[in-house]
């Protein structure tokens, strides 16, 4: 079944950038993305310490890099390909790259600790956080843990903030509240509705796009601590919601109502449906280990062994391999999705984040328009 945002995101576009400021000013070559066929059949991976790199999914030669600045994380790709952006810790912002060029053609101020990305029409969401320390968060229940959570509760810090930014214009045009430590984003079917994670806050909440309102929360810490990844279903009718140290996954109603939850292995994040809804697989950031369970009755299937703190995944365009980015492991690996095989593993320095392919395809980032 296909995705159904496509047409709505284009009117959230329009709406949304009739709220932005009109005295912001765009630099004159800044002015519109090169009207150009976009490059196929290509994966980019983010590095936390160094640039993207661009790898050809024919026989994942590597073909290209891209300079973005130190603290590349967060990726996402519009639907025709044309335009890939990056969230880059070192510069709090977004950077623009026009895939036909490869070039970065605009830099957007984001804010302190920019990390994940979801790109809905003409229109990138940004995750980032004012109140971020910095390094890995502290052991759930530690003595470092209460003293966080006690500073934030009597403090004044700012919770994460979802920045909304029109990529047409090149401007920030909106932000919406969320709660602390906001680590995945994801989008209802209608395009209405904007889920989001918050790690350090135990719960998952919904808000409305248009208004920034939230109209739901889900909390978490009955069933595990920290959710992490999200994501929907193909038919819209469901989301899937890892929890890292609860080593668990919660499947919610379309209503956003928690109605089944399974085991996974240990620390939990990336996820996606497969295309046709089929199967679930979760991405084992300590467990080493991709595991695919059945939609439908959460039976785990099948692992297949990976590397160390992998977090993301796309699978190719044809949906038979998955290409992997492993971050202290320092490496990329590229599985046959029905063997587990490994097809190419790819040493890569500098702590892979993200993978995006283009065509855009099913993963742990993204899923197509």
């Amino acid at each position: 079944m296909k995705f159904k945002t496509s047409a709505i995101a284009l009117g959230l576009a329009v709406a949304l950038a009739a709220c932005s400021k009109k005295d912001e000013t765009v630099a004159p070559e800044a002015a519109a993305p090169v009207e150009q066929s976009a490059p196929q059949a290509v994966a980019y991976v983010t590095h936390q310490d160094g640039p993207v790199t661009i790898y050809s999914l024919t026989d994942y030669s590597k073909v290209g890099e891209i300079v973005v600045g130190e603290g590349g994380r967060g990726v996402g790709l519009t639907d025709d390909g044309k335009l890939l952006v990056v969230a880059v810790k070192e510069t709090k912002d977004l950077a623009i790259i026009d895939t036909a060029t490869n070039q970065v053609v605009r830099r957007v101020p984001v804010g302190i600790n920019p990390e994940f990305v979801r790109v809905l029409g003409n229109l990138a969401f940004v995750a980032y956080e004012p109140a971020s320390k910095g390094g890995p968060p502290p052991k759930p229940g530690s003595a470092e843990a209460k003293a966080i959570e006690k500073e934030r509760e009597e403090g004044d810090e700012l919770p994460a903030q979802v920045a909304i930014i029109d990529l047409v214009k090149g401007e920030k045009i909106k932000e919406i509240t969320a709660g602390f430590e906001t680590e995945g984003i994801e989008f209802s079917a209608d395009g209405k509705h904007i889920i989001v994670t918050n790690e350090a806050d135990e719960n998952v909440s919904v808000h409305d796009i248009e208004t920034g309102e939230k109209i739901k929360q889900i909390d978490t810490e009955s069933y595990g601590i920290r959710p992490r990844g999200v994501k929907r279903s193909p038919d819209g009718e469901q989301f899937v919601v890892t929890l890292e140290y609860g080593n668990k996954m919660l499947i919610l109603d379309k209503n956003y109502n928690v109605i089944n939850e399974a085991a996974t292995g240990e620390v939990p994040y990336g996820v996606t449906y497969t295309r046709d809804g089929s199967e679930i697989v979760v991405a084992l950031a300590r467990g080493k280990a991709m595991q695919v369970f059945d939609a439908k009755t959460l039976e785990l299937k099948r692992e297949m062994p990976i590397g160390e703190r992998c977090w993301h995944f796309s699978f190719t365009p044809d949906d038979k391999q998955l290409i992997v980015a492993c971050g202290r492991s320092n490496n990329i690996l590229v599985l046959d999705y029905a063997t587990g095989n490994v097809v190419k593993d790819i040493p890569e320095g500098n702590m892979p984040w993200g993978v995006m392919v283009s065509p855009k395809s099913v993963g742990s980032l993204d899923i197509p328009g």
